[in-house]
């Protein structure tokens, strides 16, 4: 099983970034230096503590996805960085967080909940949930702080 890691859209990030305001949701964002790891939805790589300038803002991840949403708080860094774009490839910086793989089926229908242990195997995790055919897609959640990560879809196959 083939997969790929959706990070956080460099559209809506761009806009985060540019107006200082929650895309979709119009309210401020709240600036600072990193005082907790992130991690930053565009890179998913983690906030150096003390050092990187971040951005507080709402995000709900079913945007452009389902109808319904469920809007939560995330962070990204202030600069712009490159955003993760890797196939099979699990964001090296973040296998340290415990993670909460929520399963969805279309119509934001959870059809299963599965835990990663801190460096535990997030892949075998992850192609054992995209093996059903039931689940559309994978949103990934920091389980001590509950936010949501990134989500993660069945490869396109090869044309």
């Amino acid at each position: 099983m083939t997969f790929r890691i959706v990070a956080m859209a460099d559209l809506v990030s761009a806009e985060a970034r540019s107006t200082d305001k929650a895309p979709g949701y119009g309210h401020a964002i709240y600036r600072d230096i990193a005082k907790g790891y992130g991690p930053c939805r565009s890179c998913l790589r983690t906030l150096a503590l003390g050092v990187d300038e971040r951005l507080l803002l709402t995000y709900d991840p079913f945007m452009d996805l389902e109808s319904l949403p469920l809007p939560g708080p995330i962070y990204l860094h202030a600069k712009d960085c490159t955003r993760y774009e890797y196939e099979n490839a699990y964001p090296e910086d973040l296998r340290f967080i415990p993670t909460t793989m929520n399963a969805y089926g279309r119509g934001r229908v959870l059809r299963e909940v599965r835990y990663v242990e801190p460096n535990g195997d997030a892949e075998g995790t992850i192609a054992e949930l995209l093996g059903n055919p039931d689940v559309a897609y994978i949103h990934a959640r920091n389980t001590e702080a509950g936010c949501y990560m990134f989500r993660i879809e069945r490869s396109p196959a090869p044309s």
